[in-house]
């Protein structure tokens, strides 16, 4: 092999893009992760040291599933890019915090090889990660997964009990105040609403969450309840109701924004949004689910490669 000459110029092919912006999986999920702490501050409060734990131990789990998939697969750990803590944060915003440990790494096991690994990693799977882990539960321990029946110990109350079996009169005696601070019988992180709000606009404002997703989902929640309050005041409760009751907050800033799991542009974007923000309604409505926000995302997430089919005409273009 001949020796370089001094002062030869080195070329190196690589594949594009090569321009960088400097955002990495690993800033936007730190970016992410900050969003959620006026959530865990709430949670803290309103639920104490169960809710702690409960978010520790679904952390941890996601994080050791991950390496040891890794390992088992022949990969590089990637476990500093820190997706498995955000996943597992997200996943433990939707159990109650009375949930008993094996439920949380049972839990965390399915998000991160269901949900996860077995489609090859972050970004390959369909369906968002958190609520591949949470679905599983909620049909295998119907139960376990249900708020009402796991914090007896608590004064708060449910709002989506009372609106589905004692009408919207009594649905709107809850003070707006209590659903905006957490005081709601609800997942230990899902029922912080303000401070949801508050970290999901910090993040659509810096661009880490498109706005197209978040706006598209609160319309299409908003819409379609005020419709059918329209239709029938007695049984059907404001659309403000529907927004601050629910995963509604918890899933149209994180759930729903998932990487690799929403469209590519912003009109796909926003129509995904609507979508998954009608099915919410129409879960409410007629299902058996008195949230329906998990589901509606997770069948939302399936519409995703036929939103994406939606392109604008190229320039110059036969129309």
């Amino acid at each position: 092999m001949s020796a370089t000459a001094p002062g030869t110029v080195l070329l190196a092919m690589s594949a594009p893009a090569y321009w960088h912006c400097g955002r990495t999986i690993r800033k936007i999920d730190f970016y992410a992760i900050l969003g959620c702490m006026p959530a865990v501050v709430l949670a803290l409060w309103n639920w104490g040291l169960p809710a702690a734990r409960v978010m520790a131990l679904s952390v941890a789990a996601c994080v050791v599933v991950e390496a040891l998939s890794e390992k088992l697969m022949g990969r590089d750990l990637a476990i500093d890019d820190l997706s498995a803590v955000y996943a597992g944060l997200l996943f433990s915003f939707l159990l109650p915090a009375a949930s008993p440990w094996w439920l949380v790494l049972l839990g965390a096991v399915v998000c991160m090889t269901l949900g996860k690994m077995v489609f090859g990693g972050l970004g390959a799977s369909p369906v968002s990660t958190p609520l591949v882990g949470w679905a599983v539960l909620a049909v295998s321990f119907p139960l376990l997964l249900d708020a009402n029946a796991m914090q007896l110990h608590t004064d708060f109350i449910d709002p989506l009990v009372r609106l589905k079996f004692f009408g919207a009169a009594s649905a709107k005696s809850i003070p707006l105040m209590d659903l905006l601070l957490g005081r709601q019988i609800n997942g230990l992180g899902a029922g912080q609403v303000l401070a949801l709000f508050i970290g999901g606009s910090l993040l659509a404002g810096r661009g880490i969450v498109r706005w197209q997703v978040p706006l598209g989902f609160f319309l299409g929640v908003a819409g379609l309840a005020a419709l059918f309050q329209m239709l029938d005041p007695a049984q059907n409760a404001s659309p403000l109701f529907h927004l601050c009751t629910g995963s509604v907050m918890l899933g149209g800033f994180f759930l729903a924004t998932e990487i690799g799991n929403t469209p590519s542009r912003p009109l796909p974007m926003f129509l995904y949004g609507v979508l998954g923000g009608a099915l919410v309604m129409v879960i409410r409505k007629y299902g058996v689910w008195l949230d329906g926000v998990p589901f509606a995302i997770l069948l939302a997430n399936l519409t995703t490669p036929y939103f994406d089919m939606i392109r604008p005409k190229p320039f110059g273009g036969r129309r």
